[in-house]
């Protein structure tokens, strides 16, 4: 702690991935030149530069010292620290060893049956279209099991039975909730298998067991024998981050083993070149990703993910946000590789699980959204559209312009355009680093992409090098909108009522289109705009915080528990902060409670009010603000108590830029302060515009657009109906009046792709509205959920990447509404269906159907699909093993009209989920009806949420013009296919396609595909699959249809518009009262999840694409009927979940283990999460992957997963699987994956031994107490002849060599 008794340089620094930036602000006398007594240096350098210097921000340090005291500070010496007071840093160290997987080797410590759950995740994949399935790679390098276990047993609410038995093994946990303990850790095994880690060189360990957020007394355990052995970082999960779910726990405890001591070693680094009382002199802090500072010794790894982009939110939140005009502001950074964008409105705004490299980190970090679209994004042409990265030229080479021979960006876009002027432009390029901007090259480089690109349109109007430059800068513009979207309309705020903050190197070019795109009428670029991030730091607050969790609800009765431990909280904050140096009167407290309906899983922190303790009030309203509704109705739960503490140390004299800028009388600029005229191409072509050099204008001006503002680190385009008015710290930009678009109904490249992402931009926020709005867990947390756009037609227009067995099944269902209505829809009408013939999948899944109307006509149809967790019919789940007809499935409704007028009819919707299924004998209607109300609610809503965005479309570019591009939009998808489909015919030297495979019950599914290679059209059909099955596998032709859409997607392998058109050069027959084209009343619940994953096997069998994968999703559902007990109704409840397994190898990349697979990719629910959820009626013993289920290869098939689950209570459970008879066929010589296996181990009888039954592919049984139900997944199969690999234990089937 610094003991300075008057002030000293205060520095900041933001330690770049490229550059690090540097701000030192020096005490001097206050006058003219200096009114608040700051002498500002600012220094920016190269992050690396060895040949001159070991470490950036220690050199920049040097060299504030040698400007402010005018005296040499040699670089062979250590820095003088006599007159530092405080240095503050934020440093991409541990970003950057995340991104390059450089850190620590470290181990993880976890709770036994779980070893591989951290690798396995949430079982999504990240791409869905990518068939070489890549999943980042998991960062400790070796896994100890540790045989100790602890299960939920209830709460204060619902206290155990066993309570009665003081048993010692039962105890409280912190949250309140009871747990018991069924396993205590063995300590002499424990100190053995972590001296056999020490002995291995391993000095770094993560500890994460189950439920150790409420119990934390095993971690402690296991921590202090690490300890005592000599390990140097120990990090516990629940001491980093006390929330329920272990997945996310674990992978911040792990993330915390992997670069805490990356952080320390290079603190330790830093430190060494200063003199020996730098501890003395100066404070050093750090910037965490949560925008707060941190003492250097509490600074770790997992907490500095975001620490550089951090420290600009600070700044713009700092610097552009009006106390007194309250408008919010978005921050814009954009940098060479990716644009960040944030949003402030007078608090900062926080998120608890973010995912970076492919790591999920649970911690409170600012929620910053992040595209890759920057400066070096490269630039591309691909099937008539323009393509903007998401590749990203780096630092090296560069763009083309950097004369290392780079690929074309969005910088070289601008440099064509006339938006970056060589003479202003730093020399620094070429062999000597001398030299300007490569303009010729970059000239050269765009001539052959015109040539290409007209080549391609083909008509009489050629597009010049400008036209092509600025499209692409449009398309990147648009890319970068959807971002600030998703932070604004889709959390219910108006866009266009926010102000623009731009920063970052390659902000102020941008800036002017992103507002006008936006219809943003102010813009503020700070003077330090290009260093934000460093001057963010000076102005950042020093924060402490604390969590505990909680499984309280929130009521007038535990209100002073509550203020109990939020007090108890807060002192430990305090004390923390005295420890400082902070005294009482500049310590604050912001206090939240984490809370969350009763029966959902979407939390909201909810600050509490200023003066009152009413959080009910603060919660309701911000949910009705996100949402647009609430459950009054509903108990409110308290998850968890969050206290940050914040420590006000110096603080910079904040101005209020509007109070100045009311306060300004605009000076005119005068010719005599242009420094150049320069020629800048706009959308109306080129005009002369005038150059400025920031230093020479006078606070005052104002410069009508178009100009150009240009400084020493940054470069502003203020574009035409724009005004620029120079203030003290901001250049503030106006835009006026309305800009029209001048996009004709003619089609044309660029605006192609721009229409690509605005309606792929509707259908992703109905997306995100229905996850945030829903209450289940299938749509909340698994989302097996789709929204898409639709024209007046029926056909696709855009369909979020959700769950790809929707992707042509919904188009069907709207078609089928479109007919069956006959022009009586009128507005305010919303259909609901879910029938198989009328386009559904299966029954759970309803689609809720909106048509759009502009005067009087329909235009635009919305939809959303949700899976609903419940929808009666003869087992709890609705996904019945052994249905033959319809009616046992649940409730089938070809069509209901939900809304008529905009009056709901809830009447109507209960009598057709739970009084009509009811009907049919051994039958049940729903066993939710009141969560699939609320559902059905938030569909409703999402498809709201997408009228309203098609209608603000429609404003922007007019009815005649947007379906203008919707047909475009198709016609460029039937292109991609129909070269898709050429390119096969000369890879395969064939027209004629076939291939076949077999349903467990031996059904065929076989498929001939003829290839027209003259114009890439193709015949799918499926003559020779078998008849209409008396069970629940039969698909209706909506599947079918969703499955080739899905593969031509795959095969395709480029971003192309998901649409209608994909569809258009493809014949599809399908033989009627087949298995895929059954009879009205067929069961079909096992079509959707079983036979759609065989049909893409098949598919891609005849393509010759990749081995089959598990052809499955694994279904089971598990739950209770409602009973009455005493006259009292105690309700039912069913749980579901689809199981991931092996992907298939292909002809250059080795199957995923543990991944779902092709058709979906819902995720999978947290083991601590089921285990409380379900009335603790479950135990998850195992979730790992199954060693050896892999099909060799030369390239091996995935493994699937072993998941073993144990009964708590007598339940209903019902399997649906595939692939337990017939095995995942491999190619071209690779070895066949593992067929699944499941298992039934009923408790022991008399004799004390457990029976192992075999259920089969498909089954319906009910568990007793302490029975346990095991699945083994299907592996993958192996591509190409394996290699000879003797004694490899990878060939070993651990499920058969375990359980058999």
């Amino acid at each position: 702690m610094s003991e300075r008794q008057s002030p000293g340089i205060r520095i900041s620094i933001d330690r770049g991935g490229t550059f690090t930036d540097c701000i030192g602000m020096v005490p001097v006398p206050v006058s003219k030149e200096y009114p608040t007594g700051r002498r500002e240096i600012v220094i920016k350098l190269l992050s690396v530069d060895p040949q001159n210097y070991p470490d950036a921000p220690r050199e920049g340090i040097r060299r504030i010292l040698e400007i402010a005291t005018g005296k040499p500070h040699p670089r062979d010496k250590p820095v003088d620290t006599s007159l530092i007071e405080s240095i503050r840093m934020g440093t991409t160290v541990a970003t950057n060893a995340l991104l390059e997987r450089k850190g620590e080797k470290c181990a993880l410590l976890i709770t036994k049956g779980f070893k591989d759950l951290l690798l396995i995740g949430n079982q999504a994949r990240p791409k869905i279209f990518d068939l070489s399935i890549h999943k980042p790679d998991v960062l400790y390098q070796r896994v100890v099991e540790i045989d100790e276990r602890v299960i939920l047993i209830g709460d204060e609410s619902n206290p155990p039975a066993e309570l009665t038995n003081d048993d010692a093994n039962i105890i409280r946990g912190i949250s309140g909730e009871y747990v018991k303990i069924l396993q205590k850790p063995d300590t002499n095994k424990i100190k053995n298998d972590l001296q056999s880690l020490y002995a291995d060189g391993f000095r770094s360990i993560a500890i994460c067991l189950m439920h150790s957020y409420t119990f934390p007394d095993h971690e402690h355990l296991l921590g202090s024998i690490a300890s005592t052995i000599g390990f140097t970082h120990i990090s516990l999960s629940s001491a980093i981050m006390p929330m329920i779910k272990i997945v996310p726990r674990g992978t911040s405890s792990t993330a915390d083993a992997y670069l805490t001591p990356c952080i320390r070693k290079y603190v330790d680094g830093f430190v060494s070149g200063f003199d020996e009382n730098l501890e003395k002199n100066a404070r050093i802090e750090f910037m965490q990703s949560d925008g707060g500072l941190v003492p250097v010794n509490k600074f770790s790894g997992f907490k500095a993910i975001l620490s550089g982009p951090a420290g600009g939110v600070v700044g713009f939140a700092s610097t552009s946000y009006s106390e007194s005009e309250r408008n919010p502001v978005i921050g814009f950074d954009m940098g060479g590789t990716s644009t960040d964008v944030s949003r402030y409105d007078g608090l900062f705004e926080h998120v608890f699980e973010t995912t970076t490299a492919g790591i999920t980190i649970q911690a409170p970090q600012l929620d910053i959204n992040t595209v890759a679209a920057g400066g070096g994004s490269q630039l591309f042409f691909r099937n008539g559209l323009f393509a903007v990265g998401p590749e990203s030229a780096g630092a090296h080479p560069g763009p083309t312009c950097y004369r290392k021979d780079g690929p074309l960006t969005i910088t070289d876009a601008n440099l064509i355009l006339g938006r970056l002027n060589i003479d202003y432009f730093p020399k620094i390029f070429g062999p000597s680093e001398d030299q300007p901007l490569d303009v010729e090259a970059t000239r050269q480089q765009f001539q052959l992409l015109a040539e290409e690109i007209n080549a391609f349109v083909g008509n009489d109007k050629k597009m010049t090098l400008d036209e092509i430059a600025y499209g692409f800068t449009q398309v990147a513009n648009e890319a970068m909108c959807r971002p600030i979207r998703a932070l604004t309309e889709a959390k219910g705020y108006d866009t266009s009522k926010h102000i623009l903050a731009c920063f970052g190197g390659a902000g102020g070019q941008h800036a002017c289109a992103i507002a006008q795109n936006l219809g943003i009428k102010k813009i503020l670029i700070h003077r330090y705009s290009s260093i934000l991030s460093a001057y963010g730091l000076a102005l950042a607050d020093v924060v402490h915080e604390v969590q505990e969790p909680c499984s309280k609800t929130f009521s007038d009765d535990t209100l002073p528990y509550l203020m109990e431990r939020i007090n108890a909280l807060c002192d430990t904050c305090t004390k923390e902060l005295n420890s400082q140096g902070f005294n009482e009167s500049h310590i604050q407290h912001h206090i939240y409670l984490n809370l969350r309906y009763q029966g959902t899983d979407f939390g909201m922190m909810t600050l509490k009010p200023k003066d009152s303790w009413d959080f009910i009030k603060t919660f309701t309203e911000q949910y009705k603000q996100e949402f647009g509704f609430h459950f009054p109705d509903r108990k409110i739960l308290v998850d968890d108590i969050r206290i940050r503490g914040i420590g006000k140390g110096f603080e910079i004299e904040k101005h209020d830029i509007f109070d100045e800028i009311k306060n300004t009388s605009p000076i005119p600029v005068s010719e005599d302060q242009c420094d150049n005229t320069v020629s800048v191409y706009f959308e109306n072509g080129r005009m002369e515009t005038p150059l400025y050099c920031l230093e020479k204008l006078k606070i005052g001006n104002k410069i009508p657009g178009p100009a150009m503002i240009i400084d020493s680190t940054s470069t502003i385009l203020v574009a035409p109906k724009c005004n620029a008015l120079i203030m003290t710290s901001h250049v503030f930009i106006t835009v006026e009046g309305d800009i029209k678009s001048n996009v004709t109904t003619e089609s044309d490249p660029i605006q192609l792709s721009i229409f690509g992402h605005r309606f792929m931009s509707i259908a992703e926020q109905m997306g995100n509205s229905l996850q945030k709005t829903a209450i289940s867990t299938n749509i909340k947390e698994r989302l097996d959920f789709s929204c898409a756009l639709f024209g007046a037609d029926g056909g696709l227009v855009a369909n979020a990447p959700h769950i790809p067995v929707h992707l042509g099944s919904l188009s069907h269902a709207v078609k089928y509404q479109l007919e069956y209505y006959n022009g009586k829809l009128e507005e305010g009408d919303v259909v609901m269906t879910n029938h198989p013939q009328a386009g559904g999948s299966h029954l759970p899944d309803i689609t809720i159907i909106t048509p759009v109307f502009h005067e009087g006509e329909i235009i635009f149809f919305v939809a959303s699909r949700g899976h609903h967790a419940d929808i009666g019919g003869i087992s709890p789940g609705s996904m019945p093993p052994h249905s033959k007809e319809l009616f046992e499935e649940g409730a089938a409704i070809k069509s209901f009209k939900l809304v008529s007028k905009g009056n709901f009819d809830i009447d109507g919707l209960t009598n057709v989920l739970l009084h009509e299924p009811a009907r049919y004998p051994k039958c049940a209607g729903s066993r939710c009806l009141r969560d699939n109300i609320a559902d059905i609610k938030a569909q409703v809503a999402a498809n709201h949420k997408g009228i309203s965005l098609v209608k603000v479309l429609i404003e922007e570019y007019g009815l005649d013009v947007v379906q203008a591009y919707m047909m475009h939009i198709r016609r460029n998808a039937e292109l991609s296919v129909r070269n898709l489909l050429k390119k096969v015919y000369h890879r395969l030297e064939q027209n004629i396609l076939k291939a076949v495979d077999y349903m467990d019950d031996g059904t065929p599914i076989e498929l001939q595909i003829t290839i027209n290679e003259k114009d890439g059209s193709a015949i799918f059909d499926f003559t020779g699959t078998g008849p209409e099955v008396f069970a629940n596998t039969n698909a209706p032709p909506s599947v079918t249809f969703s499955a080739i859409i899905y593969c031509l997607r795959c095969l395709v392998d480029e971003d192309i518009p998901l649409n209608q058109g994909c569809l258009t050069p493809i014949n599809i027959r399908i033989p009627p009262n087949s298995l895929l084209n059954p009879s009205d009343q067929a069961a079909v619940v096992g079509g959707n999840v079983l036979t759609s994953q065989r049909l893409v096997d098949v598919i891609l069998k005849a393509f010759q694409a990749c081995a089959a994968s598990q052809g499955d999703c694994n279904n089971l559902t598990f739950g209770k009927d409602e009973k009455i007990v005493d006259g009292k109704k105690i309700d039912g409840w069913g749980y579901y979940e689809t199981i991931a397994g092996g992907s298939g190898a292909g002809e250059t990349w080795d199957g995923q283990s543990g991944v779902h697979v092709h058709m979906t990719n819902t995720r999978i629910t947290d083991p601590e999460i089921i285990e409380r959820r379900l009335d603790h009626a479950v135990v998850l013993r195992e979730f790992s992957l199954r060693k050896g289920s892999g099909g060799k290869g030369l390239h091996r098939g995935g493994d699937g997963v072993i998941r073993d689950l144990e009964f708590r209570e007598p339940l209903q459970v019902s399997l649906l699987t595939e692939r337990r008879v017939f095995h995942p066929y491999g190619l071209r010589g690779g070895k066949d994956g593992a067929k699944g296996l499941n298992l039934w181990i009923r408790k022991g009888n008399v004799k004390g031994r457990d029976r192992v039954l075999n259920l089969g592919s498909k089954n319906s049984f009910k568990v007793g107490t302490g029975d346990r139900v095991v699945i083994c997944t299907p592996g993958g199969g192996g591509w190409g002849t394996p290699t000879d690999k003797p004694n490899d234990d990878m060939d070993i089937d651990e499920a058969i060599t375990r359980f058999l």
